[in-house]
């Protein structure tokens, strides 16, 4: 067996294990008010760092590129207030023009 595959199941294993004994914490922690701001805050801490990392990096370089432009429109059209689709056409459409631009 590989060193990847060990890998593999060695982490699937370790997920599977917190998974299972985290449904054994007490409620009494779960119902905390500050347990519970930081659990509905991490899920928009991962998507915004992971549309960072999208947008910025290439590999292990920072760059500069159309998806920079793209993110723009997004987030103007997001403090527009425009739905969902215009948001994701708009962005999508100014990432297509810079990219044939450069």
């Amino acid at each position: 067996m590989s060193s990847m595959w060990i890998a593999v199941i060695g982490t699937s294993a370790i997920a599977f294990g917190l998974k299972y004994f985290g449904h054994s914490v007490p409620e009494k922690y779960l119902s905390h008010p500050r347990a519970l701001r930081i659990n509905t805050l991490i899920p928009i801490a991962l998507l915004s760092a992971l549309v960072a990392v999208q947008t910025f990096a290439n590999k292990s370089a920072l760059v500069i590129d159309q998806r920079v432009a793209g993110m723009t429109v997004a987030v103007i059209a997001l403090m527009l207030k425009a739905p969902f689709p215009v948001v994701v056409l708009g962005s999508a459409a100014a990432s297509a023009a810079v990219f044939h631009l450069l």
